[in-house]
């Protein structure tokens, strides 16, 4: 049954798939590129930037390029995964001075999450430029929120170099209540949010939604070319993790799988792709992860075989074209789990950002009567997202 059920809906995304919805980084400009736009900004300014191994401007990196301008950078602030991009989810990543360029490099992870005076001392200004996802569960938009925040209290300036959201053309999943707050999910937005992380900038301004209301002086350099139908294929892969753009869509349907018992395939070739468990008797798929020379976090299931379902074909074609969150997989996985009570773990609830959605599950409730209960909140967030767009919408 699950198998006809994901080969129905694999055909009809197959079917609805055009590739005139996806366009390739040459066909817009980015922030970072507009260089004209945003260097006399900051010419004769101690700078800090905040980036990653996403921070592009062409094939060069950010800070190669404000080097070679003569931009006087001062310090790189990295956020989770590390400024390379290389480390884990959950890795915690040291601060240290990178090779390359000889600046210090301090890490936003971990118990240092929120620049403090001493990393902002003798800077006069912040430009933030990394590659988000689009999901409130993805840690750069906090990472943002700590920056801006920071700023506002130290009374810097912060220039944001903004970039395509890959899953910026829909909005869908929970709304976060406050009770779940944590670094995972700071506001009240849904699973995916249809914001670039310049959009939810101003959002987060406009709301009131840093600490004790502050107001960050920001300015946003807007990417040229883009609207919120712009299904925007990455030139970077943002984390580990996410190395294509079949793990980008499915990504925010999947991770809510790291709050149970199933494996995402983190520790194979294809994580964010294939979901299972060993002994799982409905999967045809046999996947067994391993820990790799570059992993330093024990994997799920490491050295066992797991048994499950290959999506990459599924997360091509009918993810782009379906525009919402796919509970299918995580509502029957669950009802052929045979221990139920070991199912989900307290993570769970965190990515949700409410218990709701694991207590529908256990009550047996379909994917239909689980979406209408995040309608209202759906519509109350769509109204207040239009006052913040910089892009023409998807609807």
């Amino acid at each position: 049954m699950l198998l006809k059920h994901f080969f129905r809906f694999t055909l009809l995304g197959l079917l609805s798939f055009t590739l005139n919805s996806a366009q390739t980084p040459d066909s817009i400009i980015t922030g970072a590129e507009q260089l004209n736009v945003y260097l006399p900004l900051i010419n004769k300014k101690n700078v800090a930037v905040v980036a990653n191994q996403t921070s592009i401007v062409g094939n060069n990196h950010l800070i190669d390029v404000l080097l070679h301008s003569k931009i006087a950078v001062k310090k790189i602030l990295t956020p989770e995964h590390g400024f390379r991009g290389k480390a884990e989810a959950g890795e915690d990543v040291a601060s240290y001075t990178d090779k390359q360029t000889g600046l210090p490099v301090v890490s936003l992870y971990g118990d240092h999450k929120k620049p403090t005076a001493e990393d902002f001392s003798g800077i006069d200004l912040v430009i933030f430029d990394l590659q988000d996802v689009g999901v409130r569960f993805y840690t750069y938009s906090s990472t943002l929120q700590y920056v801006m925040e920071a700023c506002a209290e130290q009374k810097k300036k912060l220039i944001l170099l903004d970039r395509p959201n890959p899953n910026g053309y829909y909005v869908d999943g929970p709304v976060l209540e406050s009770a779940y707050k944590s670094f995972v999910g700071m506001n009240p937005i849904p699973v995916v949010y249809g914001l670039t992380l310049g959009e939810y900038a101003k959002m987060l301004n406009g709301e009131g939604w840093l600490n004790n209301k502050l107001q960050c002086d920001l300015e946003v350099i807007p990417v040229k070319g883009y609207t919120h139908s712009t299904q925007y294929q990455l030139p970077v892969r943002p984390s580990p993790n996410l190395p294509n753009m079949t793990a980008v869509y499915l990504y925010p349907s999947l991770c809510f799988f790291e709050g149970t018992i199933v494996s995402i395939g983190r520790g194979t070739d294809y994580p964010f792709q294939v979901v299972g468990y060993p002994g799982f008797t409905e999967g045809p798929l046999e996947f067994t992860p391993h820990k790799n020379p570059e992993m330093k976090l024990a994997q799920l299931y490491e050295n066992q075989k797991c048994n499950g379902y290959d999506l990459r074909d599924f997360g091509n074609y009918y993810i782009p074209t379906s525009k919402k969150l796919y509970l299918f997989w995580l509502k029957n996985i669950y009802d052929n789990y045979p221990k139920k009570d070991k199912f989900f773990n307290s993570y769970f609830d965190k990515l949700a950002g409410t218990d709701k959605l694991r207590k529908q599950i256990i009550e047996g409730l379909n994917e239909d009567q689980i979406r209408l209960t995040w309608q209202k909140d759906l519509d109350a967030y769509k109204v207040i997202r239009k006052k913040y767009l910089l892009y023409p919408d998807f609807e």
